[in-house]
């Protein structure tokens, strides 16, 4: 049986001049992987800091096992008196070698030589997630570790978190991220703290059932918490039918926009229609955009269609909101052309969220914020009253008349996006909107987005969300290329690992020496060096994947890290290395493969 490293016993904490949560017990094993889940504002990033230590408990007790070492991730973290993020980063309680150090933040797309005081939120971010894993604790705690990450860097942190010898706790907003790692469940609702023995993937069908039952006994519970009600109705039972329609809606969409996209009448449609049925909002032809010698986009067509729900995705730098701007008009290609309908009526959400806070200042109320200070506000042509539009939002209407500046950063998003839903417009851009939001309000927003007549563009690293929202997909690569693949995430990378496969299977093979000679021209052939390369890259392919198998082999002894902490680290390091190295050899072999069918 495992042993418990950390426990909460009867824990209380008083916020102002009320219970945070009071009783609440928690027990934490060496291996456990804890999805921490509950609405903003509940206290999660709270009950983090008490698992760490960094605050007291007002009541109850807090036991920690031996000499464990418990790493929170910070959401903002203090840079004050570090010249760079590497010197933040080497100031943990377990500094950790420079090899090490160069090897996660490279993965993770962190500039350690980066100024600490002028670098953004995103950085400061990365900064905080190489120090908290390179400090190798016993015990992790991640309070959203992959906003701000690309999809390979989050790819990358679940293969680490996957091999980890010690236990996490993780709050994340990322569907996948949380259905591929975790293996329990922490339900923080309303005070109370409930746990399930089963991964994220089970968590919906748990809490469908601890819902149903709350709800059962709601008639017997004072009015009070009556009025709480709607948060189970509209946070947890309904979502399992909602969530099931609005997916077979998007399948119908996406199987519409792929027979528009293959039919023969595509290319006859214009974009000269100024009026409300127009079909083709914006026209991109052959757009081309380098920055100095470097290739942003190249040879660029898409034609974005009314009802278009568009995911952007790439690395961090690849060009995304550089492909924005273009379309929007606000930068104009190098080359190539793009068109815009005259209809066009944009509204852009970026993921700071700063147009809240620079068109709204101390003072403001919902009232101002949703209504100019009245009481109706329009909504795709319908009048609804602000109470009944906040109802929509999650938000209790008693709030109508409260001011923003006492707002929560999750209620202030939740909020903005109350307002700019209400804002007319045919195209709605979100950059990376997922960031700092709970389950009920991104389910709100999945919603709402179903509703939306318009047109959207999504910029997002949050896959499971681009699968469940997006009708097409455009990924850049960093290098000026891009792919447009209809449907969600899961299509492309599908579709990506098929042309890997494909690109395999057509190598070229040894010919009968028997057969009949052809009297064509003899084909070009790759270079000595780069044929020699290609022969020797299959050896090699195989004496790295069996060092992987290895070194895999030793890290899942789970007592290895505090039996050898030294050898543990060692081996982590060069499993590190060597699965580096192996992508690489993948990737030349590839590229390799590739340019030998070419020249054949």
């Amino acid at each position: 049986m495992a042993e418990p490293i950390l426990t909460l016993e009867n824990a209380g904490l008083r916020q102002g001049g009320s219970w945070l949560f009071r009783g609440l017990d928690l027990t934490i094993d060496a291996r456990d992987r804890l999805a921490l889940i509950g609405r903003n504002g509940v206290g999660k990033t709270t009950l983090l800091k008490l698992i760490s230590g960094e605050i007291d408990l007002d009541e109850g007790r807090r036991a920690v096992s031996g000499s464990l070492r418990v790493v929170r991730l910070e959401q903002d973290p203090v840079l004050t008196g570090f010249t760079t993020l590497g010197d933040y980063v080497r100031a943990g309680d377990n500094p950790p070698s420079d090899h090490l150090l160069a090897s996660v933040a490279d993965r993770l797309g962190a500039d350690l030589d980066r100024d600490a005081a002028t670098a953004s939120g995103g950085e400061r971010r990365r900064a905080a997630l190489v120090r908290a894993l390179a400090e190798e604790p016993g015990l992790l705690l991640l309070d959203e570790p992959t906003n701000h990450l690309d999809i390979a860097a989050i790819e990358w942190l679940e293969n680490w978190l996957d091999r980890y010898a010690g236990g996490f706790v993780s709050i994340s907003h990322d569907r996948a991220f949380l259905t591929r790692l975790t293996k329990n469940c922490l339900w923080l609702d309303r005070g109370t703290l409930r746990r399930a023995e089963v991964g994220f993937g089970g968590f919906e069908d748990w809490s469908d059932r601890v819902a149903a039952e709350e709800t059962k006994n709601a008639s017997r519970l004072d009015a009070k918490l009556r009025q709480e009600e709607h948060w189970l109705l509209r946070g947890v039972t309904a979502r399992r039918s909602r969530n099931e329609g609005r997916l077979s809606k998007l399948i119908e969409l996406r199987a519409v926009r792929k027979a528009m996209t293959t039919g023969d009448a595509v290319s006859k449609l214009a974009t000269t229609s100024d009026d409300g049925k127009t079909k083709i909002l914006i026209d991109a032809q052959h757009a081309t955009k380098h920055f100095g010698d470097r290739a942003i986009l190249t040879d660029f067509s898409l034609r974005i269609r009314r009802g278009d729900r568009i995911g952007i995705i790439g690395p961090n730098g690849a060009g995304k909101s550089t492909l924005i701007r273009m379309l929007l008009g606000q930068m104009e290609p190098d080359t190539g052309i793009i068109k815009r309908a005259k209809s066009l009526n944009p509204t852009v959400i970026d993921q700071r969220r700063q147009r809240l806070d620079a068109e709204n200042g101390v003072g403001k109320t919902v009232r101002d914020v949703l209504a100019d200070g009245g009481e109706w506000l329009e909504v795709n042509g319908i009048r609804k009253h602000v109470a009944g539009y906040l109802k929509d939002f999650l938000f209790d209407p008693s709030v109508i008349d409260a001011p923003i500046d006492g707002f929560s950063g999750g209620e202030r998003s939740r909020l903005l996006l109350a307002r700019e839903f209400a804002t007319p417009s045919n195209l709605l851009v979100l950059d990376e909107p997922t960031n700092d939001l709970d389950m009920e309000t991104l389910d709100l927003l999945e919603e709402v987005l179903d509703d939306y007549a318009g047109t959207v563009l999504l910029v997002s690293h949050d896959r499971a969300f681009l699968d469940r929202v997006v009708t097409m997909v455009v990924a850049l690569d960093g290098e000026g290329n891009s792919e447009i693949v209809v449907g969600g995430w899961s299509d492309w990378a599908a579709l990506r690992k098929e042309k890997a496969a494909a690109a395999r299977s057509n190598r070229p093979k040894a010919t009968n020496s028997n057969a009949p000679a052809t009297p064509k021209r003899a084909p070009a052939k790759l270079s000595f060096n780069d044929a020699r390369e290609l022969a020797d890259l299959p050896k090699k392919l195989e004496l790295l994947t069996a060092a992987v198998a290895r070194h895999e082999a030793v890290l899942a002894d789970p007592a290895l890290y505090t039996r050898d902490n030294k050898r543990f680290t060692s081996v982590s390091a060069e499993l590190d290395k060597v699965r580096a190295d192996l992508a690489a050899a993948e990737e030349r072999w590839l590229t390799l493969a590739e340019k030998e069918a070419a020249l054949a």
